[in-house]
């Protein structure tokens, strides 16, 4: 986000991150919420021929941070792009929801 270096008079923080956590959740959809004190960001797993979806987690942040990940985002898919060539952009209306994944539905 900011840059990482230590200034003086700055103490570290020891970040801990457990298996669980580590291992990550796959989302292939973000709902973004907000009201004057924060910012909702529910992550959702869309799968093909389920007509149901659930969120996978929540993150509540306050304005002031939502704007911090927004430039850090930014910065990191410059970043990205840099080094892997340009991410193609669906614009606006991006895919269509639910998504079509292609391939035949699925049949139990």
């Amino acid at each position: 986000m900011e840059d990482q270096k230590r200034k003086p008079g700055k103490s570290q923080l020891d970040i801990e991150l457990n298996d669980e956590v580590a291992q990550g959740t796959y989302s292939n959809l973000a709902v973004i919420t907000h009201s004057s004190a924060e910012f909702v960001l529910d992550f959702v797993r869309i799968m093909p021929g389920v007509p149901k979806a659930q969120v996978k987690a929540r993150i509540i942040l306050t304005p002031e941070h939502a704007k911090r990940l927004l430039r850090a985002l930014e910065d990191n898919i410059k970043k990205h792009e840099a080094v892997h060539g340009v991410i193609k952009d669906k614009g606006p209306g991006g895919p269509a929801i639910p998504m079509n994944f292609g391939g035949p539905t699925a049949q139990a």
